[in-house]
């Protein structure tokens, strides 16, 4: 019998009515005829029954399961990958990412990820509700986004903190450094995400009614200069690479940012995007106590701030 990806979704408040397929395209890295086919299969359920068709409308609350068969198998070895534990305890443990690391294995990064690092400090004991690929995974931040990530040791811990994410009740902030000067201290992004088409790789902003609701709120640390500024970010939902598209959107992309930034010859050998998940906070899953850490800038982020101040 082929080995499947098992994951599950619990639909917010702000996808109500919107369509599966268009979705679960946001939620995965699944194209809509994958995923057609796959209800076509009856490999993809809501609340226990399987899905209908790829229009169907989805409601808050609804509980999506998908199984996604492998098409090679993939053997996910613990590897001894030093890591940067802020946290830990029997439920969960906080972590804090270094650049270039990428959260769980996938087509191009088969091994040294971070949950090939996990598997070998918790000696297996992960969550396995995001299936055999995703163990002990609740979100994610890029490869190249450094900071604070939390992963789970059973599935009661995961139910937990899944549903404080799906609720955005989870406090997460973030600092960067973003091109060009900005003209108002504090603002609010409210544009809805959606996939490009074009480019699956990609996201990009869009109509409400097209996209997944996303608001990120800023707020201007030092202007530096006219030409960068480090800010801070708060994110009120987590959609994929928000801040990076968000901050795009108003001419003001992160410095560094391979996929929505511009190249800047002042900075070519910076490794991606200038963005840190400097501190999160959520409520424990067994003591029911609101924990929050924060993380200390990294030595590359510290040396960009040097370096622009110098300009």
């Amino acid at each position: 019998m082929s080995q499947t990806d098992e994951r599950d979704f619990f639909v917010d408040k702000c996808d109500d009515g919107l369509r599966l397929d268009i979705y679960l395209t946001e939620q995965t890295e699944l194209t809509r005829s994958h995923i057609k086919k796959l209800i076509k299969d009856n490999l993809i359920l809501i609340n226990g029954t399987p899905a209908s068709k790829s229009g169907l409308v989805i409601s808050s609350d609804d509980r999506i399961h998908m199984s996604i068969p492998i098409a090679e198998e993939i053997d996910i070895v613990p590897e001894s990958i030093p890591l940067d534990i802020v946290y830990e305890d029997s439920d969960l443990i906080v972590v804090n990412k270094p650049k270039d690391m990428v959260v769980h294995p996938a087509p191009g990064h088969p091994n040294h990820t971070l949950v090939n690092a996990l598997l070998y400090h918790c000696k297996g004991d992960l969550s396995g509700i995001n299936g055999e690929i995703r163990p002990g995974i609740v979100h994610r931040i890029d490869k190249d986004t450094t900071g604070l990530i939390v992963a789970c040791k059973n599935d009661i811990a995961h139910q937990s903190l899944a549903a404080q994410f799906a609720v955005h009740s989870i406090s997460r902030r973030y600092q960067a450094i973003v091109c060009d000067n900005l003209s108002q201290d504090d603002g609010t992004i409210d544009r809805a995400i959606t996939r490009d088409l074009r480019d699956r790789k990609r996201m990009q902003v869009c109509d409400e009614s097209k996209g997944r609701h996303a608001v990120t709120h800023f707020h201007v640390i030092d202007h530096l200069n006219k030409k960068y500024n480090h800010i801070e970010c708060i994110l009120e939902t987590g959609r994929t690479h928000q801040i990076r598209v968000h901050m795009s959107s108003i001419h003001h992309p992160l410095l560094g940012d391979p996929v929505y930034g511009r190249e800047d010859p002042k900075f070519k050998n910076l490794q991606g995007q200038v963005l840190h998940a400097k501190s999160l906070g959520f409520i424990h899953p067994t003591s029911g106590q609101y924990m929050e850490f924060d993380s200390e800038l990294p030595p590359y982020f510290v040396e960009v701030l040097k370096r622009v101040k110098k300009l």
